[in-house]
């Protein structure tokens, strides 16, 4: 199982030691090209305008169709991307989970905060899961298809749709290695529900 971690801006390097710490073989993508040898992808936080810029129109196109087909886990400007509507400002989105989400809703930087969130398990109920939160985005809306598996409060903070998962938040900065678990076993199944 290979797994890239678009490494662009942001942390993707935090999400790499989580991934190997996991037994992943990890690949640092920065070429769209790359998408062709990888399993499943990873989108960390960032700016999701910067992305957009670095990606140009043949490299969003390119990671458009692979979202698609591929496991692919987006945290926070990663969960912007996947979104199908953005907002705060306007902007694209890869249209790969129907949620609407909003920029920036948690305020700027300084306003960075860690929380206790839960995180819902089949079968099992909500089990607590500490949430880091660095300008985050907010989920405003999740389409019908869309299954929240982590809140933080009442607000949505994780979801998934079909081979597709978004955090507004950074668990790769949290000792709790369960969403990078879950990515991984949706990855190993090539789970598509």
């Amino acid at each position: 199982m290979r797994i890239g971690v678009l490494a662009l801006q942001g942390d993707f390097d935090a999400h790499r030691r989580r991934l190997e710490e996991l037994g992943a073989e990890v690949a640092l993508v920065k070429k769209s090209e790359q998408l062709d040898e990888i399993d499943g992808l990873v989108i960390p936080g960032g700016e999701s305008s910067t992305f957009l810029k670095l990606l140009g129109d043949q490299g969003f196109e390119k990671l458009k169709e692979f979202v698609r087909l591929k496991p692919t886990l987006g945290t926070c400007a990663g969960a912007i991307l996947l979104a199908a509507e953005v907002e705060n400002p306007k902007q694209v989105g890869l249209g790969a989970i129907d949620i609407d989400i909003r920029r920036n809703a948690y305020g700027r930087q300084i306003d960075s905060s860690i929380r206790e969130g839960k995180l819902r398990s089949a079968g099992r109920g909500d089990s607590p899961l500490e949430m880091v939160f660095i300008r985050a985005p907010k989920i405003e809306r999740v389409g019908p298809g869309v299954e929240v598996i982590a809140t933080e409060g009442k607000d949505p903070v994780a979801v998934r749709q079909g081979k597709a998962m978004a955090a507004t938040f950074h668990p790769e900065l949290s000792e709790d290695t369960r969403v990078h678990r879950a990515f991984l076993e949706m990855v190993r199944v090539g789970d598509g529900k």
